[in-house]
């Protein structure tokens, strides 16, 4: 299962990247810290690389300081070409590039590999954010959730569905991080598995998970497997309880050991 979600995970991300990086960077609003590198065609010197300041301003030859706060590339491309035509150029040719992305950061925790604070380098969706936190870890439950802060003091909760997303490849649940989110992976509860099955081993049980899909993420019973003589071995208030003879499509809990015996018949 956990091999899997990895493959599943490496291959929608490659599916997202580009239409990442091309449909979002125009929409991408520029804030403190940012590089922007600006070019006019045929004005070589008017070419400049810099910083905006903590104020969200910029200081351009010929022009000065021009506030570009929360503006997008295009808008500021835009604001510049107007300002270079009033008086300077004639139908100015402007090109802004976004060379680093400093302003804009999140905050991930739960089950990634490297949790913490990560700088938002341009538009970067959920998947994207997985991967530079160092992917999610086996015990990674079915869903995130990406606290937000609104307009004012409250915030909001989105859900992300990671089923949904990883192994199904819904890429309506690869939500755009924004400035300021705090991302929460959840962890996942793991079940262990034992007797007549391929693999036996601990795998990530959710809560649809039963007996027959820790089977199938096992791979299979043997062929000397008693199917219906399976136990089922699950603490309850905090002590040890044994079923016996659980039928198959018995949903299970974190921390459940299934038990499948060798069929003497």
């Amino acid at each position: 299962m956990v091999v899997v979600r990895k493959i599943a995970l490496y291959f929608v991300c490659l599916l997202v990247v580009f239409a990442t990086k091309t449909g979002f960077a125009s929409e991408y609003h520029v804030g403190p810290g940012d590089v922007l590198s600006i070019t006019v065609y045929d004005n070589d010197d008017l070419a400049t690389k810099v910083r905006v300041s903590t104020a969200g301003t910029i200081v351009m030859p010929l022009i000065g300081q021009i506030k570009v706060q929360s503006l997008t590339v295009n808008a500021i491309t835009d604001k510049i070409t107007a300002m270079l035509a009033d008086g300077y150029l004639v139908s100015p040719q402007v090109n802004v590039f976004v060379e680093e992305f400093r302003s804009k950061k999140a905050v991930i925790l739960g089950s990634v590999r490297m949790p913490g604070l990560i700088e938002l380098s341009g538009p970067t969706n959920f998947l994207e954010l997985v991967s530079k936190a160092g992917g999610l870890e086996k015990d990674a439950g079915d869903t995130a959730t990406i606290q937000r802060k609104g307009g004012g003091k409250e915030s909001s909760v989105i859900i992300v569905d990671l089923l949904a997303l990883i192994e199904k490849g819904d890429l309506s649940q690869n939500m755009v991080i924004q400035d300021g989110d705090t991302i929460f992976v959840s962890k996942g509860g793991m079940c262990f598995i034992t007797g007549q099955v391929e693999k036996p081993g601990t795998y990530t049980c959710g809560e649809d998970t039963t007996i027959l899909k820790l089977v199938a993420l096992a791979g299979g019973f043997t062929g000397k497997a008693s199917r219906s003589g399976i136990n089922l071995v699950r603490i309850v208030d905090n002590q040890k309880k044994v079923y016996k003879k659980v039928d198959l499509y018995t949903q299970l809990k974190d921390s459940d050991v299934v038990v499948v015996p060798e069929s003497f018949f």
